[in-house]
Formats: C-alpha cells, structure tokens, sequence
C-alpha cells in the first residue's frame, strides 16, 4: 500500500452497496463451535436458505459466494467452510428459487474453468432469477487446485494468469451478446421463432481459448452480468479497472483505503471507463453485541474457542495446528524468542515494552477487538495476541451503533463504495447484524429500506449497456440455433 494520505470525513453522499459474504461454518475459524452455532456441512441448504431470506428482508443488495477448488486437513484451523462446500453456481440457481430480489454472486475460476461453460451457466442463472447474477472470477490457483483438474502447467507466472483471465472474460462478453435482445421473434402465424440475423457467432481465435459461438442461451436479463474481481496486486487493479464492475479489496487502514479508491477511479478512467464504474467494495467481519462490552465478551468466547499449543503434554491433535499458534512462535514473531510464557498469562508492561513492531501492532489490535489493554483492568494476555496473528480478518467488534459509525465513516471519507459483511458464525451474529445494525443504517440514511431496483446491475446503479454485436467473419461457421 502507499503512504496513507489524509483522511477527509463526513464529506459524501448517497447510499453505500451492502452485501454479505457467505461462509456457512462462520468467517471466524472458531465461530463453528460456538454454542447453538451452525456446525455441520451437511445442513448447509436449510442454512443458505435461512441467511439469504435474512438478507433479503435486511434488503442487502448481494449474497457472494466464494469458492476453493481443493480440500485438505490444515484448513480445519484457518477456513473451516473450504473444507467441503455447495458449489457456488449451484448454490445460486438454489437460491434463485427462494428470493425475490437479492443478487447472488457465484464464483468462477479462470484457469480451471471453460469461458462458454461459464457463459451458458450464468446467463441461465440470469435468466432463473430475474436479472440478478454476478459472476466473481479469480485467476490465481495453488498445486492441490491444479492436481485435482489434472493441469499441472494451469496458472503460470502472474502474467500469464492475468493474460488468460483477460481472454476469459472477452469471450463472456461476446458470447452473452451473441444474441440481440430482440432475437427470438416467437411468430406462430408465420412460423418463425428465432431471427437469426439478430444471433451471431464470435469465432474467437485467442491463445488460450478457441470459441465458436453463438451461446445456445439467450441473452442475460441484465444483457451484460456485473464480473467481479479480488485482488490489490498490480495486474490485478489493471484486471478490475478494464474488465470488473466490482473490485473486492480490503485495505489495512482507512488512509490506505481513501487513496485506494482514488487510485481505482483514475485507473477506470485511463481505461476508457467513467471514475464510477468500477463499485469498489470492502470485507469486513463485524463482531456484533447489543452493546460494546457484550461483543467484547462475545468476542472472548470466540478466542478461547480457538485451538492453541498451550504447552502441555498431551497427545498431538490431529490435523496438527499451525505453527502461529502457540506463545512461542508468537515470542519470536515479536522479537523475543529466548522469553518463556503461557498463552493464558497476561502481558507485563515490561515485556511489552521490549515488543518489536509486530508486537506493538498486535497490542493495538488486541485492545480494539476485545477492549484489552496492557495493565488494564481487563489485560491483554499471550491468547489474545496469538489469535490476533492468527486471524488477520477485518475485525470490528461493538455495539450496532459502533459497527454503523465504522461503516459511515469509511463511505462518508470516499474509502469505499460499500461493503460485504462476513459472519462470525450462523446464524446468532447475521441476524444481529441484520436486525441491529441494518436499521441504524437506515435510520441514517446510508441504505434503503426494501429494494428500488429489479436486478444485480440496478442494485449496483448500473444501466444495462446495449449489445455490442460480434465481428461477423467473411464466410461464417456452420451452427444451428
């Protein structure tokens, strides 16, 4: 990140984009044990059909539904939900059937996946739902991931990557325009269903992909599907500047995030885009009480639930835990590797004053998620600050009204468009976000109460563009409608 810059408040207006992440086991790592909490993935239907009817009532714009293509024992500790998961497509057309308005974002990954496949499958969950897709798509992939789909060579350098995910998404957006909104013509008098001069192929020649067309699916409701993308590396600002309508991305302090966004708005204008086109969206993970010490207390729970070496002779859990979590390593991560303490012990004023910057980072970190401070009544202790490093999340705890200043303070500073909120677990802290800080918000004016628009693109304020028809080559491939 750049230098942060300085931060102007209370200065924009309008309303802010409000989504939610969906992660069924919680986005906290502990969240799932958590008493009556969500815990088991073979519930996980009736929990999206809850937390998406929840959502909808809230009037949130978005579900977004992430996706890992590989399972494996260490993400029990750090990602409990990639474990084993619905597939994100297939949780979109399900939840299609049991909303009325909330857009569903499913998740696409360009190395592993074929663009006419994706087209097809997305312009039909366009069509089921109204106009109410989005199709997130990542680029990047990992050994496990390009194991499972036998292509070893899959991904490359990060050039190669953002090269493919570039042709990727051209040819989704031809073959989405394949089709004039006006092809099919229906005629039973004349006999005449499809007016195949409105259908075009798109005889795509690229060096990764070699597509035909036209898709055998008609034109999506929103005539073009809102593509997200993820990602504050180079390739990845100049992917969303040119090709994204919305860029996830989660910058460390609200400096870095004003400067963010002002960055993306001229990156989307070098790009021949207008500063607004690209809707820049922030994750956060808000730990929510009916007041600031209940969400303290809430989020204790949460970190004593969490595994930690705590040094005693027992017998070694299986999977095995990460390396981060015991005092240990934290010692030598803040600069005093020789010095012996238990994670339960609290940190002494005088070790802390020997903590390196790491140390006092996770010290400011540990006081502003449970409201501990060193040789405070409430003290910090080696817990605290191992689960401080061990989940790097975008963390607020408080009341609803804290949460609510959190979120107004970054739109109203210009470092956000919107959010996409993460749970810690189902469904205890989605209904308090939903029911406590959704109507704060409304009260300030910052969100609508109930839906002003029909489809993804309007919830996002975006017009539907008008077809940009294929380049028909001189002697056209033979294809049948």
């Amino acid at each position: 990140m750049t230098t942060p810059t300085p931060v102007r408040t209370l200065e924009r207006d309008g309303h802010l984009v409000l989504g939610a992440m969906v992660r069924t086991l919680g986005a906290f790592p502990s969240g799932w044990r958590y008493p009556g909490a969500h815990k088991n993935p073979a519930n996980d239907p009736a929990a999206l059909k809850r937390l998406a009817r929840t959502a909808e009532k809230a009037g949130l714009d978005f579900l977004f539904l992430g996706d890992w293509l590989s399972s494996s024992s260490d993400l029990e500790y750090t990602e409990p939900s990639l474990l084993a998961r619905i597939d994100p497509f297939s949780s979109a057309a399900y939840l299609a059937a049991v909303t009325n308005h909330i857009g569903l974002i499913a998740t696409a990954n360009t190395a592993h996946s074929e663009p006419y496949a994706i087209a097809r499958a997305a312009a039909s969950i366009d069509r089921l739902s109204g106009g109410r897709f989005g199709l997130n798509l990542t680029v990047g992939t990992d050994p496990r991931a390009s194991a499972n789909f036998g292509r070893t060579d899959a991904g490359g350098s990060d050039d190669n990557r953002f090269e493919t995910g570039v042709e990727f998404v051209r040819v989704l957006r031809g073959l989405w325009d394949s089709w004039d909104d006006d092809a099919v013509l229906a005629d039973a008098r004349r006999g005449t269903l499809v007016d195949h001069s409105r259908v075009d192929p798109i005889d795509h020649q690229g060096r990764r992909f070699s597509v035909a067309g036209p898709l055998n699916a008609l034109r999506p409701v929103q005539g073009q599907i809102p593509v997200v993308h993820a990602g504050v590396s180079t390739r990845a600002r100049e992917f969303a500047a040119q090709h994204a309508d919305i860029h996830v991305v989660a910058p460390s302090s609200l400096g870095d995030a004003v400067e963010f966004h002002r960055q993306a708005q001229q990156r989307a204008v070098a790009a021949g885009r207008a500063p607004g086109d690209v809707t820049i969206i922030t994750p956060i993970l808000p730990i929510v009480g009916e007041t600031r010490e209940a969400a303290f207390a809430l989020y204790d729970q949460l970190v004593e639930l969490v595994p930690l070496d705590d040094g005693e002779a027992r017998r070694a859990p299986s999977p095995p835990l990460p390396p981060n979590r015991s005092a240990a390593a934290l010692l030598r991560s803040v600069g005093l590797p020789l010095l012996e303490r238990s994670v339960d012990e609290a940190v002494s004023i005088a070790t802390a004053e020997r903590f390196n910057a790491v140390g006092q980072r996770l010290l400011e970190v540990a006081e502003s998620r449970a409201g501990r401070t060193v040789g405070g009544a409430r003290p910090v202790t080696f817990r605290h600050l191992i689960v401080a490093q061990a989940v790097p999340a975008p963390i607020v705890v408080g009341s609803p009204t804290d949460i609510a200043d959190h979120l107004e303070r970054w739109f109203r500073a210009g470092a956000t468009d919107g959010f996409a909120v993460q749970s810690a677990f189902l469904h205890e802290q989605f209904d308090a976000f939903a029911h406590l800080v959704v109507p704060e918000l409304i009260r300030r004016g910052l969100v609508n109460e109930g839906y002003d628009a029909k489809t993804l693109r309007g919830h996002l304020h975006l017009t539907k563009p008008a077809r940009e028809a294929p380049v028909t080559p001189e002697i056209a491939p033979n294809w049948v409608i």
